[in-house]
């Protein structure tokens, strides 16, 4: 096949793809509000926008189905800003309770995932895990041009560095990170959690692991497994909106909600 024609059929592809999509909610969450099921959405991984689209249409399905409340299980090293920020608004307008669990052992809520977790209205760590690293990084950064004479370039460098102040970076750099602690540290006094250890998170990329993360604040449950999820939740008041919500997860099951076929083709795609 030539390559226009090949643009094209993708091209095609993916308009079909969207149109299809949008118009098929989650089958399977439509049945958890007669099951006692709570959906269980996965982020495994680098958030995309194929990442963006699964939960928030995720979270939007589970809504129109009455779930009682969603849990978003995360491994993931962090991602975009535009898709991290899409899941927050997704999470933050949420009808209902939403728990994100980091899990298994050994996996990591870095960078964006951080942002997620505290943004939630529970956060859940499985022992073993980690949290932080939240420092923004921004991609596609120029190269460094090679010096012609790299000693006297290194001996200019020391000696601008010895009557220099501290280095500040770049104003679009500077901006970014100042936008993200502001960003985090909203969410974190939202959920009444650890703001100070939030900033840090961005400022110094600080991290935490479960224990010390839920000595500190900065999240609420530790949790062997999803059964100890449940059990640790079963009781809890969260505060949604004006009021509160007491969760009651007796007889609740935990449903995995796997992405569609239109997601997996635009992680196929945007990969």
């Amino acid at each position: 096949m030539d390559r226009p024609r090949h643009i094209s059929l993708l091209r095609c592809l993916l308009a079909l793809c969207l149109l299809l999509g949008f118009s098929q909610p989650f089958a399977r969450a439509e049945r958890l509000a007669t099951d006692r099921g709570v959906p269980v959405l996965t982020i495994d991984g680098a958030i995309g926008p194929a990442t963006a689209d699964y939960v928030s249409g995720g979270i939007a399905s589970a809504a129109e189905a009455g779930a009682p409340m969603i849990v978003i299980r995360m491994d993931t090293p962090g991602g975009l800003d535009t898709s991290m920020r899409e899941i927050i608004r997704a999470i933050v307008n949420a009808p209902m309770p939403v728990v994100t669990y980091v899990s298994p052992s050994g996996a990591r809520a870095a960078s964006a995932g951080a942002f997620i977790l505290t943004a939630s209205h529970v956060a859940a760590m499985a022992p073993g895990t980690n949290v932080g690293a939240a420092t923004p990084v921004q991609l596609g950064a120029p190269g460094v041009t090679p010096a012609t004479n790299p000693k006297k370039e290194e001996g200019d460098k020391a000696a601008a560095d010895e009557t220099a102040g501290p280095k500040t970076g770049s104003a679009s750099e500077a901006k970014a990170l100042n936008d993200a602690i502001a960003y985090i540290r909203s969410l974190a006094e939202m959920r009444g959690r650890n703001a100070d250890w939030a900033e840090a998170a961005v400022r110094d990329a600080a991290s935490l692991s479960a224990q010390a993360a839920l000595a500190q604040k900065v999240i609420d449950i530790v949790a062997r497994d999803n059964n100890d999820l449940l059990v640790q939740l079963n009781g809890r008041s969260v505060k949604m909106g004006g009021g509160e919500v007491r969760l009651d997860t007796s007889n609740l099951a935990l449903n995995d909600v796997e992405p569609n076929w239109r997601t997996r083709l635009l992680v196929a795609i945007t990969s």
